[in-house]
């Protein structure tokens, strides 16, 4: 069972960390920082075996919630009770030593839980089975991949038998074999009657997996129940903040994940457009979106343009380009620039994606390439396993058996 009773939390802000000893002075009477409250009276309850997801936009205070309920950090005001023993699996990079070993970072889990050593070499043969990480289970986790690391902490928290298992977006950095599995194992824990709270910005699993959903928007709940109603209400924000920034004539700046080419192009823009041809930051599954992308030439080529979209967990989606298109663009000489629509139904279930661009060579070497430059969300009323809406039509029959007598 966990309790969360009237929890606020309280940060105060400083433009300089020296502001904080000039504060100090008994002369002064003006504040130098200014309060932030990231949770504010926080209330709600999770019963034995239920499983409750936390969803809303990035900086709403679902990580700090759940930091306050694991106890790393402390609440302001309010309390939060819990029964059992917790397992959380938080920001990737918390709770495991790097210099250890994966097996010497289990047993240390363990040890931190009241788990005795034997208890948990029993439990390591199921820990490894599950995580995959293989030989580098004897190796030190600085070596792991991010994928690597964040399996063999899941699998740590959910083979210690946790009464409360709490989970913060693990599953957007596993890849998709690794998801599905987690899948199952919160369906093996609701049947077990583990109590499960976790965050995800997979609308789709919330929907799958929880009994029931909490909204929190600028630190407060501002939805709670059925997670079908819960999620409507969320995606009506997004759409509202969507609608405001059109308004604002979607004005950016060009950022991504990674970039790399010998710029002989440079990528100037690259936008995502509705059925409106207006800018767009979430879209339904179905609607006609244009990926715009606009280039300046450093130097005479012939270029190559192509797109690529990824979901959450950073599988590739579907991606394409002027050469798989056969499309001819020609020559491009210094100075000159280029302006280039890739439209498509966007037949995708809901979720997160991101598109990567770039200009390149026929051989595929890049001149530009920005990943994950334009991120959106997919919204629908149906729901759809996987990553793609088929739109599956559905013909059945009734068979009758042959029910005569058989003959000798």
């Amino acid at each position: 069972m966990l309790l969360v009773q009237n929890v606020s939390k309280l940060y105060q802000l400083y433009k300089t960390p020296f502001d904080r000893i000039r504060e100090l002075n008994p002369l002064r009477k003006k504040p130098l920082h200014t309060d932030f409250w990231a949770l504010q009276d926080i209330s709600f309850s999770v019963e034995r075996g239920e499983v409750v997801s936390l969803v809303g936009p990035n900086g709403c205070g679902k990580s700090t919630l759940l930091q306050v309920i694991s106890g790393i950090l402390q609440p302001t005001t309010g309390r939060v009770v819990t029964r059992g023993r917790v397992a959380a699996l938080l920001e990737l990079g918390a709770g495991f030593n790097p210099e250890f070993s994966g097996r010497e970072n289990v047993f240390i889990n363990g040890e931190i839980l009241g788990i005795s050593r034997a208890e948990m070499q029993r439990n390591l043969p199921l820990i490894e089975a599950f995580a995959e990480v293989g030989e580098f289970i004897n190796r030190p986790v600085k070596e792991y991949s991010s994928g690597m690391y964040v399996r063999l902490a899941f699998s740590t928290a959910i083979h210690v038998n946790p009464d409360i298992l709490i989970v913060d977006e693990a599953l957007a950095v596993g890849d998709a074999v690794f998801a599905n599995r987690c899948i199952r194992k919160f369906e093996e824990l609701r049947e077990k009657k583990t109590t499960v709270l976790f965050v995800s910005h997979d609308l789709g699993l919330v929907k799958q997996l929880s009994n029931r959903a909490i909204f929190l928007l600028n630190g407060r709940i501002a939805a709670e129940g059925e997670p079908k109603h819960v999620i409507d209400k969320y995606i009506g924000v997004v759409l509202e903040r969507q609608k405001a920034f059109e308004q604002t004539g979607g004005q950016k700046r060009l950022t991504a994940s990674n970039r790399h080419g010998d710029g002989s192009s440079e990528i100037l823009d690259a936008t995502l457009l509705g059925d409106k041809g207006e800018p767009a930051g979430v879209v339904s599954s179905g609607e006609r979106v244009t990926i715009r992308i606009r280039t300046v030439f450093r130097r005479r080529v012939a270029p190559m343009v192509g797109i690529l979209i990824r979901n959450r967990i950073g599988m590739e989606i579907y991606g394409t380009n002027t050469g798989i298109e056969q499309v001819e663009l020609g020559d491009f000489g210094p100075g000159e620039e280029l302006d280039i629509d890739f439209q498509f139904e966007c037949w995708l279930t809901p979720q997160h994606y991101t598109v990567t661009v770039a200009t390149q060579y026929a051989d595929g070497s890049s001149h530009d390439w920005l990943d994950d430059v334009l991120s959106f969300e997919v919204i629908s009323p149906r729901i759809a396993a996987g990553v793609t809406d088929l739109r599956a039509r559905i013909e059945w029959r009734k068979t009758v058996a042959d029910e005569s007598p058989a003959h000798a």
